[in-house]
């Protein structure tokens, strides 16, 4: 279930990063056994090296982030022709893991926290919570997974929003597989999810609650071979359809195919990697459908545990607040590497790319018919680690967005430290 809360080259323009070097994790991952980073538990359970608090059966890793405590040099995301408006701010980021072993299954949970301050501008400091349940059976012959996630944030709902306003996000689903031969299994899944802004949540104008609010629901059929004990690829087809309670004009149902790579959190390599195809049709005729690939990627590797790279990209659907364009095709990627300098010194580089290519409602009049807007993110940050768990970082971030309307432009910097502690 997709979180609720909240590498390759980079070159500025039309765009966005290919795959290749993703692909080339993936293969380095298939065809090179990596040795696991841990020894891990054959059934789902945490690394008992990373466990620090434990009560009876059940497993703690608990964290402390402290970072953008520092400067935001444009808090509003004003575009060129207006003044930007600086502020000194910290967020405030405690998370815990939590494992439960009961039997031969595992209930693992997650609570995440996040809490944003601003000095001047107290209209803009909020705090986020984040909540997740899950429940596997892990049977030799079939495995059961079921899961509940509930947020309540106050952030900005992606790339396009700039206003931090309030929803609430609740999903559970499940699946079940069961095994048709020694390394393959098919399954079967399914997800709900309700998207409730507040009804004070306005951007632009547009009351984001009368304009977003809505459930999807989805049920889709999979089948996973299990490569290694670390790596299995799976082939899923998915059934879904979105409804929203103000705004029906935006009503949907899709049909998608992809396949994953799916590397074990122990490996060297981990993370998971889907590459597939979309099928978008609105029920509405005013509205165009799409047909197309997507992926989503969430790739890291690390090398000696002094250099380690990160890769996330997406392609798919994302709807917009804009009744005349409703929806974007998102298209982009963030990448990140860090690298030991000497003892306890480390530096980290990011660059980002997002580009987001509107369709128009059919019919409407629209100055800029069918744009794309860019949005390029770049950073860099050094860091001294003062032991095992505890690290201090300094970082600066600069962001930009362009885009043919006018006030849609912006340039953003934040520049500050940033403590990271595990318990």
């Amino acid at each position: 279930m997709t979180s609720i809360l909240y590498g390759r080259s980079w070159r500025p323009g039309k765009h966005v990063m290919r795959p290749s070097c993703c692909l080339l994790l993936i293969v380095i991952g298939l065809v090179y056994p990596a040795p696991v980073r841990a020894q891990a538990p054959a059934d789902g359970g945490p690394d008992p090296a990373a466990v620090r608090v434990r009560l009876g059966p059940l497993a703690m890793i608990p964290t402390m982030g402290l970072s953008n405590l520092g400067v935001d040099k444009n808090v509003f995301n004003d575009p060129p022709g207006k003044q930007p408006r600086e502020d000194f701010t910290a967020t405030l980021t405690p998370k815990t893991d939590l494992w439960l072993h009961v039997g031969g299954t595992w209930v693992t949970a997650a609570i995440n926290e996040q809490i944003t301050w601003y000095q001047k501008y107290a209209s803009e400091r909020s705090a986020s919570n984040a909540y997740s349940v899950g429940w596997k059976l892990p049977l030799t012959w079939l495995i059961v997974n079921t899961n509940v996630a509930y947020a309540k944030v106050r952030d900005r709902p992606g790339f396009e929003v700039d206003a931090r306003v309030s929803r609430k996000d609740l999903a559970y689903g499940g699946s079940v597989e069961g095994r048709i031969m020694s390394k393959t299994f098919f399954g079967v899944r399914g997800e709900r999810r309700k998207v409730d802004f507040d009804q004070a949540a306005l951007f632009l104008d547009v009351n984001l609650h009368d304009e977003l609010n809505h459930v999807t629901t989805s049920s889709g059929l999979l089948l996973r071979h299990q490569i290694t004990s670390l790596t299995s690829i799976s082939v899923n087809a998915t059934r879904s359809e979105d409804r929203f309670e103000f705004s029906p004009l935006r009503d949907s149902v899709s049909t998608m195919l992809g396949t994953t790579v799916t590397f074990d959190p122990f490996a060297l390599i981990h993370g998971s990697a889907t590459f597939g195809f979309r099928d978008f049709e609105p029920r509405s005729s005013r509205l165009p459908s799409f047909k197309g690939s997507t992926m989503a990627i969430d790739l890291s590797f690390s090398i000696y545990e002094t250099t380690r790279f990160g890769v996330h990209a997406v392609r798919d659907i994302e709807y917009s607040y804009d009744v005349n364009q409703p929806y974007y095709v998102l298209t982009g990627f963030d990448a990140s590497i860090a690298q030991q300098i000497f003892g306890p010194f480390d530096t980290v580089l990011r660059v980002g790319e997002q580009r987001l290519a509107y369709r128009d409602r059919i019919g409407a009049t629209i100055n800029a018919s069918n744009r794309t807007d860019a949005v390029h993110s770049k950073g860099l940050g050094v860091g001294y680690h003062l032991g095992k768990e505890l690290r201090l970082g300094f970082n600066l971030d600069t962001i930009h967005r362009t885009s043919v309307v006018v006030s849609r432009p912006y340039e953003g910097l934040k520049f500050g430290t940033a403590l990271t502690y595990g318990f």
